[in-house]
């Protein structure tokens, strides 16, 4: 008898006293740390989408999920620690709805999920298109009726998005430029443009350089074309 007390239990007795102590405090300190619930926004993360569709879907909700869990963990809980995961894989043109569940939904260890909202998310999809349209560009400063010649450069741009909405884009334009106080041929570099649609992105180029000049200067430059000012 004391050979197997010696043997297993009194046999590096300080490491296991430390461990039993250390055990007896975590035990304590769960036991007195009561649960909390919190509600957390994260924004839905989209996998396994098909190369050739888009999302048509212009406003596209924070989940907010509420979670329960010990008090110590849930306050510290960081929003980069949970995450919504809807995965498109198999996704065709139109309309689509997806669950939002536990099984989408990523949580720390410990962290009980209690609910999601919205429950489910609906997402309309369509045919990836690409357009070159021209690109028009947009200056102030001048009277209404005056002419000007403005030449861009590249003069058109290669636009990228679901195929209902860049089949309604005819036109890319510049940011503006401020003519004040300018009174001969004045080239502007860096330009940048956009479309109007927000569903619709430009691929390239993303500036251009637009060279305006007064229609008495233009004849002396063929490249250019006279439009009247814009405001």
């Amino acid at each position: 008898m004391i050979d197997f007390l010696r043997r297993y239990v009194f046999r590096n007795f300080g490491l296991k006293l430390v461990s039993l102590v250390a055990a007896v405090l975590v035990w304590m300190a769960v036991a007195h740390d009561p649960a909390m619930e919190v509600a957390v926004r994260v924004p839905v993360e989209f996998q396994h989408a098909p190369g050739n569709l888009e999302i048509s879907t212009v406003n596209i909700p924070e989940v907010q999920i509420r979670v329960s869990g010990p008090g110590r963990l849930v306050r510290q809980l960081a929003q980069s620690e949970v995450h919504a995961v809807v995965d498109l894989a198999g996704a065709t043109p139109g309309e689509h709805t997806y669950d939002l569940t536990g099984a989408q939904i990523r949580l720390p260890h410990e962290i009980e999920l209690l609910q999601v909202v919205p429950p489910e998310l609906r997402l309309t999809f369509d045919w990836r298109a690409w357009r070159e349209v021209p690109i028009q560009a947009r200056v102030l400063g001048v009277s209404p009726d005056a002419r000007l010649g403005v030449h861009v450069e590249p003069s058109t741009a290669l636009i990228l998005g679901p195929q209902q909405e860049v089949e309604h884009i005819h036109t890319a334009l510049t940011d503006a430029i401020d003519l004040t106080g300018i009174t001969g041929a004045t080239t502007f570099s860096g330009i940048h443009i956009f479309v109007t649609d927000p569903m619709v992105r430009v691929t390239r180029p993303l500036t251009v350089s637009v060279t305006v000049a007064p229609a008495s200067a233009d004849s002396n430059a063929g490249s250019h074309s006279s439009v009247p000012g814009v405001r």
